[in-house]
């Protein structure tokens, strides 16, 4: 979504001085790549690049084919092979051993259902969507159609499809419903088309409860990664706007107010950073009853286990998939020490999760974090000379 949001960014900044642009889009790949289908990039006519479509290889062979999309104004399905090792006579020699389709749009603003309006709408709003893009991978001569139809989970629709409208829509709203990115290729007597049927999903919103030093490097990397951040904290003195990016948002609430202030839905992840452990009880007794993807929570095992027995006590019992969502200590193990480190051992297990990799995580440890071993005063005895 980062990347959509910069190419949106870097569209109208364009747009503004009158400069032609262009859409890239992989669509397909075959064996290995450095980017993946729904990598994006903005082409500007002046040679500007927003976004990237490979890791530095295939973008300046894909400004000169934009080029000429933008003049023609038409579509163009580029492939670059990457197993074949002529490709380096064209500057191309990528070493990835794939097969990369690139579609290249141009941007007409006068068409209201040009791909940046779609990509608008993917943005618009906290929603799942379904984008779908079509092409033709059997005769580059035929029409690439491109992005033609989204579909969102509240039931907005743009669509532009010349065919195959209504196979397109309910294979767009089974995706929704299982939200699985796939490709079909439709094969009939007047057609032979690929579809890139897409599922984009809102960033992943990080709320972190606490705003002391050590957050800061949180908030900084989640912005960094395009991550919605959000900090809560009861101390007013701490909780101030201008102690952190631009894009964070700031809370001041205790306890029993802070989710009344927060929308939460399936990329909604917490943190419990306050280092008071009332305010992280109080907080972890409510989370723990709500439908939330990912707790973190700083400090030892035995915190946790304190936190829980004194919920049972409460009367509060937790299943086992309740508490799976419990990731305490927080972070993977990657050995960290200084804030910064810490911040990144928590979002690289934050986006593990999401990536469903199974990583060694802090909790699973059987040992505690830091050895015992590290800090034994070793004795030495010297001799009375000394």
């Amino acid at each position: 979504m980062k990347e959509i949001r910069d190419i949106l960014r870097a569209f109208d900044e364009a747009q503004n001085i009158g400069k032609q642009t262009a859409l890239a889009t992989v669509v397909h790949v075959e064996g290995s790549s450095y980017r993946r289908p729904g990598a994006r990039m903005l082409i500007e006519d002046d040679g500007q690049l927003t976004g990237a479509i490979s890791g530095g290889c295939l973008e300046g062979d894909a400004l000169r084919k934009a080029l000429l999309v933008m003049t023609e104004k038409r579509s163009r399905l580029v492939t670059y092979d990457t197993m074949d090792d002529d490709d380096a006579k064209f500057g191309v020699g990528l070493g990835c051993n794939g097969i990369i389709q690139v579609l290249i749009e141009p941007i007409d603003i006068a068409n209201p259902n040009n791909p940046i309006q779609y990509l608008k709408a993917v943005n618009e709003k906290r929603q799942k969507g379904v984008l779908i893009t079509l092409f033709s991978l059997q005769d580059r001569k035929d029409p690439q159609y491109g992005t033609c139809l989204l579909v969102k989970e509240d039931g907005s629709l743009i669509d532009h499809t010349p065919v195959l409208k209504d196979v397109l829509l309910a294979d767009a709203n089974d995706a929704l419903i299982n939200q699985t990115t796939s490709f079909k290729n439709y094969i009939s007597d007047n057609h032979n088309l690929t579809a890139f049927i897409e599922v984009i999903k809102p960033p992943v919103a990080v709320i972190i409860i606490g705003a002391g030093n050590d957050v800061m490097p949180v908030v900084d990397m989640a912005d960094i990664l395009g991550w919605e951040a959000t900090v809560v904290d009861g101390r007013a003195n701490y909780a101030k706007k201008e102690r952190f990016v631009s894009a964070c948002q700031v809370l001041v609430a205790k306890p029993e107010q802070a989710l009344d202030q927060i929308d939460i839905d399936e990329q909604t992840v917490f943190l419990l950073m306050t280092h008071n452990y009332n305010y992280d009880m109080a907080m972890l007794r409510q989370l723990l009853q709500k439908n939330v993807a990912y707790i973190g929570m700083l400090g030892p095992k035995k915190k946790r286990e304190r936190m829980l027995n004194e919920l049972r006590e409460e009367g509060l019992n937790f299943t086992d998939q309740q508490l799976s969502v419990l990731h305490s200590p927080v972070g993977l193990d990657i050995g960290a020490e200084t804030s910064e480190e810490i911040a990144l051992s928590i979002l690289s297990e934050i986006r593990a999760l999401f990536a469903g990799k199974d990583v060694q995580s802090l909790r699973t440890l059987k040992e505690v974090i830091h050895p015992r071993s590290a800090t034994i005063i070793e004795e030495v005895k010297l001799s009375p000379k000394s």
